[in-house]
C-alpha cells in the first residue's frame, strides 16, 4: 500500500516568472544553500532548456536526526537523490520528481503543475511514497509525508523570498 499527500505553494508573482526561477541555476544555488542550515545539500545536476529543466538534488541526512523507527531500517546517514523534471512553459509547467536513497525500502515519487493562481502562480505538488515494510510501512510513509512537506514549505518560502528581491 502507499500513501499520497498534496501540497500548494502559492506565489504573488505570475507563473513565468516562477518558472524563469525554477529555470535559474542561481535560484537553486540559493535554495540549497539555505538549506545547508538544515543538512547537507548540493546540486548534482542542472539543465534548462527550451524543452524544459532538469535538476537533480543530493540531500544528506545524518541517522543520529532521523526517528528512531526510521534508525531501525537505515543503518548510516541517509543520502537522498532528488530528480526533478519540468516541461516547458506555455502558460503553465508540469513536471515529476522521484526521491532515491540507496538501498532504500521503497519509492517517493510526484508530479508538479505550476500555473495562474488567483494572486500569481500556484505550485501544486502530489506525492506518493510507499515503503515494503510489514507492519512499519505504513508509518514510514505518513513520517516521509509529513517531513516532505515541511521541506516544501521552507523551499516554497526561499523561491517566494528570491522571487521578491528580483
Amino acid at each position: 500500500m502507499s500513501r499520497r499527500i498534496d501540497y500548494s505553494a502559492r506565489f504573488s508573482h505570475p507563473p513565468e516568472r516562477v518558472y524563469e526561477a525554477l529555470a535559474d541555476p542561481d535560484h537553486w544555488e540559493a535554495r540549497v544553500t539555505e538549506m545547508r542550515k538544515y543538512s547537507e545539500n548540493h546540486v548534482r545536476d542542472f539543465a534548462a532548456s527550451e524543452s524544459g529543466i532538469v535538476l537533480v538534488l543530493h540531500h544528506v541526512l545524518p541517522r543520529s536526526d532521523l526517528p528512531e523507527i526510521a534508525r531501525t531500517v537505515i543503518r548510516k546517514d541517509m543520502v537522498i537523490t532528488r530528480t526533478e523534471r519540468y516541461g516547458p512553459f506555455t502558460g503553465r509547467a508540469t513536471g515529476t520528481y522521484e526521491a532515491t536513497i540507496p538501498g532504500g525500502p521503497g519509492s517517493l515519487t510526484g508530479t508538479m503543475e505550476l500555473s495562474a493562481g488567483e494572486h500569481g502562480a500556484t505550485l501544486r505538488t502530489t506525492s506518493e511514497a510507499k515503503v515494503d515494510i510489514p507492519f512499519v510501512g505504513g508509518r514510514l510513509e505518513e513520517l516521509i509525508l509529513t517531513n516532505l512537506l515541511d521541506v516544501f514549505r521552507t523551499e516554497a518560502a526561499i523561491t517566494a523570498d528570491w522571487l521578491a528581491r528580483r
